[in-house]
C-alpha cells in the first residue's frame, strides 16, 4: 500500500488506524525445579494451580513443531470453554491429526512480510523456496522452544541429543494450554502480522501473552507505530491479558533492554545451578573447569603449547590469527588469549583442525554460554583469570601436558546466580523513569523440545521470557481477577535478590563479573512460590497508563490512536513518576522529589505493615506513613516516598529499596537514583 493509500483509509469510517510494516526479528530439565516448583511437592505453586490447568498461554513466534511430545494432551480435561480460536490448516499441518487438548490453537500470518518483501525488495515471498512451511509449523525452532518452556507436558527421560541434561522436560504450566501464533519466518516478521497476530489472540481469549521478539536500540517511543508491540501489548493488557516480553540480547552495554512498556513485564536472562563443564587436566593434576560440550573421547595427556610462542614469533598472537599453516601445532593442544567474542573463534577450531591439532583452549573475557560449541573437537573456553593459571603452568614447565576430557553434566552445584553477559541492560533508553528490566528468569542452557521431536539447549532473554510467561499462567490460575498489573507486582516484589541457595549476591557477567543491580535483574530473579501471595500489590489501571503517556509529552492525537480513547490529558499535574509501578526510579534527582504510591492488601485482611528503607548512597528517603493498617474495610492505602539528594555534583545511579513488611511478607520494591544538576551554559 502507499502513502497516499494509506492516507485514505485511514479516513474511512471503520477504519481504526493505518500502521507503517516494520520487519521484526526473534530474540527444561532442570530450571523449575531450581526456581522452587518441584512436581512432587504438594505445597508450592505449581500444586496450588493444579499445574496451571484451565490457563491459555498464547506465544508469537516461529510456529510450533505439533507432534513434540511436550505438546501431548494425556491427563487434560476438556478445552476451556472462554477459547475462541482454532487450528490453521497448511503445509504439514491437519488440524485434527496435529492440533489437541494441550495444543489448542496454531494460525500463522505471513502476507504483511510478502507484501513488504514485494514493495522494498521486489522479493516475493515463497516459504517453500525460503526453507520454511505455509503453515503454524516450525522450521527454526525458536518457537517450539518457547512454548515448550512456557506450557510443556511432562516428557520422562529427555536429554539433548548427546545425552547431556537427562531428565524429565516439562514447562512451567504443564496443564496450561498452547496457543502458537506464526510471525517469524527465518527469524524476521513484519508489523502487519504481528499486530495481525495481537488482534487474534485477545479475540481468542488467551490469558498469558510469550513475546520472544522485538527491536534492536534505539528504541521507538510508545505511541510510535514503527513499534508495533507497543500497541498490541497495551490492547492486551487492557483486555486483562499478561504480556511478557524478552530484555533483548544486547548486553552486557547499558541502556540496550528492549520491550520497555511499562505495562509489560520485561525478562533478563540469568543461569542455573547446572554446569556442563569439560575438565581440563593440566601436568601438574591442576584440573580446571573448561566451557565448550566437548563430548568427544578423552585426550589423555598430551603437548600443550602456547600460541605466542610460535617460531619465527610473528605478529599478531590472538587465537583468532591462528591458520591451517600453523602445523607446528600438529599433535598438540593449542592455549591462546582472544579479546572478541566466542561466535568469532569458531574458525581458530577449524585452523587447528586443519593444521592437526589435537585441542584448542582459548582464553577469552565473557563466556555466555556453553550451548552454542558442542563439537566432536576439544574446543574450550576458559576466562581470564584460569587463562592467567595456565599460562603460568607453560611458562614453568620444559614440557607442559594437558589432558581433555569429555563435558560433564553437574546439578545443584553450589555456584552463585548470575545474570547472562549477552542479557540486555538499563536504564531505560525510552522513558529512564520507568524500571527496565522488570524481572530476571533463567535463560542460559535451557534445554527443551525443538523440530523433529528432540531436545535441544538454547540460551537467550527469549528463554528466560517463557519461564516468567508460564509462571504469570499459574498466578492467573490461582488468581483470576488479579490484573496484569497486580500479577507483575507480585513477580517484581517477592523476587530474590541473592542466590536462594547460597545467600551470595547475584553477581551479573560482564568483561568484568560484579553484583548485579536493578539495571541488570529489575526486581531480582524470580520466585515463583513467594509470587502466590504477595501481601501487597502495586496495582494498575488502563487509566493510569494513559496519563502516563500524557505526562510523556506525546501528542493528543497518538495517545488517543493508540489507547482507542477521545479524551484530554489533564492540563497540568501530570509526573511519569506517577505512575504506581513496583519500582521507583529518579533519572534526574535534583534536591528533592515526592512520588506517591498505592498499595492493595491481598493479603490477610487484617494486617500491618511497617516501612523498612535502605536509601541509595547519598540520598536520604522519608516514608509518610510509615505504617499501614488494613482491615476488612481497607483494603487500600496510599503512601509518599521523599527522596532528598545530598550530592553536589552529578553521579551516577545509586541503588537501594523500599520493603513493606507484616513479618510475615516482604513487599520491595527497588529504588534507583541518579543525581543530575542542570548544565549552564555561558558565552
Amino acid at each position: 500500500m502507499s502513502h497516499s493509500q494509506a492516507k485514505y483509509f485511514q479516513g474511512l469510517q471503520g477504519v481504526v488506524d493505518v500502521f507503517p510494516n516494520y520487519l521484526y526479528k526473534q530474540q527444561t530439565t532442570r530450571s523449575w525445579d531450581y526456581l522452587g516448583l518441584s512436581a512432587s511437592s504438594t505445597t508450592n505453586l505449581l500444586h496450588d494451580t493444579n499445574q496451571g490447568d484451565g490457563a491459555i498461554i498464547g506465544v508469537l513466534d516461529s510456529g510450533v513443531w505439533p507432534e513434540s511430545e511436550s505438546f501431548n494432551d494425556k491427563g487434560l480435561g476438556p478445552i476451556p470453554s472462554k477459547w475462541k480460536g482454532y487450528c490453521e490448516s497448511g503445509d504439514r499441518l491437519t488440524p485434527t491429526k496435529h492440533c489437541n487438548k494441550k495444543l489448542i490453537g496454531a494460525r500463522y500470518f505471513v502476507d504483511g512480510l510478502a507484501a513488504e518483501l514485494n514493495q522494498n525488495y521486489q522479493t516475493p515471498y515463497n516459504a517453500s523456496e525460503n526453507d520454511e512451511y505455509a503453515s503454524a509449523r516450525d522450521k527454526d525452532g525458536h518457537g517450539t522452544h518457547c512454548a515448550s518452556i512456557a506450557g510443556g507436558s511432562f516428557v520422562s527421560n529427555v536429554s539433548a541429543n548427546d545425552g547431556l541434561a537427562r531428565g524429565t522436560a516439562r514447562g512451567g504450566a504443564p496443564k496450561a494450554r498452547i496457543a502458537m501464533y506464526k510471525v517469524l519466518w527465518g527469524g524476521i516478521g513484519s508489523a502487519a502480522d504481528i499486530l495481525k497476530a495481537f488482534d487474534e489472540a485477545i479475540h481468542d481469549g488467551v490469558d498469558v501473552l510469550s513475546l520472544s521478539l522485538g527491536f534492536d536500540s534505539p528504541l521507538y517511543p510508545e505511541i510510535d507505530k514503527r513499534d508495533i508491540i507497543y500497541y498490541g501489548t497495551f490492547h492486551a493488557a487492557e483486555h486483562g491479558i499478561v504480556p511478557v516480553c524478552s530484555a533483548g540480547n544486547s548486553g552486557p552495554l547499558y541502556g540496550t533492554v528492549e520491550d520497555v512498556a511499562p505495562w509489560v513485564i520485561t525478562v533478563a536472562a540469568s543461569t542455573i545451578d547446572r554446569s556442563f563443564p569439560n575438565p581440563i587436566i593440566l601436568g601438574n593434576n591442576q584440573v580446571f573447569p573448561g566451557q565448550g560440550m566437548y563430548i568427544g573421547d578423552d585426550t589423555g595427556f598430551v603437548d600443550l603449547v602456547f600460541f605466542e610462542d610460535r617460531k619465527p614469533p610473528l605478529p599478531p598472537t590472538s587465537c583468532e590469527d591462528i591458520t591451517a599453516n600453523d602445523t607446528w601445532v600438529a599433535g598438540k593442544v593449542v592455549f591462546c588469549f582472544t579479546d572478541v567474542g566466542e561466535g568469532s573463534i569458531g574458525k581458530a577450531a577449524v585452523a587447528v583442525i586443519q593444521a592437526g591439532g589435537l585441542g584448542i583452549i582459548a582464553t577469552i573475557n565473557t563466556i555466555s554460554s556453553s550451548q552454542g560449541l558442542r563439537l566432536q573437537f576439544p574446543f574450550l573456553l576458559v576466562p581470564f583469570q584460569l587463562g592467567y593459571k595456565i599460562l603460568n603452568y607453560i611458562r614453568s614447565t620444559k614440557d607442559p601436558k594437558v589432558r581433555l576430557k569429555p563435558v560433564q553434566t553437574y546439578v545443584g552445584i553450589k555456584a552463585t546466580s548470575y545474570i547472562a553477559s549477552f542479557s540486555s541492560r538499563g536504564p531505560n533508553s525510552l522513558s529512564p523513569s520507568v524500571l527496565k528490566p522488570d524481572i530476571a528468569a533463567p535463560g542460559v542452557d535451557i534445554l527443551a523440545a525443538v523440530p523433529e521431536g528432540s531436545f535441544d539447549f538454547k540460551s537467550g532473554t527469549s528463554m528466560a521470557c517463557p519461564h516468567i510467561a508460564g509462571i504469570s499462567a499459574l498466578l492467573k490460575s490461582l488468581h483470576p481477577n488479579w490484573s496484569p498489573a497486580a500479577i507483575k507486582s507480585a513477580i517484581v516484589t517477592t523476587a530474590w535478590t541473592s542466590d536462594p541457595y547460597t545467600g551470595e549476591p547475584i553477581y551479573a557477567r560482564g568483561e568484568i563479573p560484579r553484583i548485579a543491580d536493578n539495571f541488570d535483574y529489575g526486581g531480582g530473579l524470580v520466585n515463583p512460590n513467594a509470587a502466590r501471595n504477595p501481601g501487597l500489590v502495586y496495582d494498575i489501571a488502563t487509566q493510569d497508563y494513559i496519563y502516563y503517556l500524557c505526562a510523556m509529552g506525546y501528542a493528543q492525537t497518538d495517545i488517543n490512536q493508540l489507547a482507542g480513547t477521545t479524551k484530554s490529558c489533564p492540563k497540568s499535574g501530570l509526573s511519569v513518576l506517577d505512575l504506581n509501578l513496583p519500582s521507583i526510579t529518579v533519572p534526574n534527582l535534583k534536591g528533592s522529589v515526592t512520588v506517591t504510591k498505592t498499595v492493595t492488601n491481598v493479603g490477610n485482611p487484617n494486617s500491618n505493615y511497617e516501612a523498612v528503607v535502605v536509601a541509595p548512597f547519598g540520598t536520604t528517603v522519608k516514608v509518610n506513613p510509615s505504617r499501614l493498617v488494613f482491615n476488612a474495610h481497607v483494603k487500600k492505602l496510599s503512601f509518599s516516598v521523599t527522596i532528598t539528594g545530598l550530592h553536589k555534583t552529578n553521579t551516577e545511579y545509586y541503588f537501594g529499596s523500599l520493603i513493606w513488611t507484616d513479618k510475615i511478607h516482604q513487599v520491595r520494591i527497588p529504588l534507583c537514583v541518579k543525581t543530575e544538576f542542570s548544565l549552564i551554559v555561558s558565552d
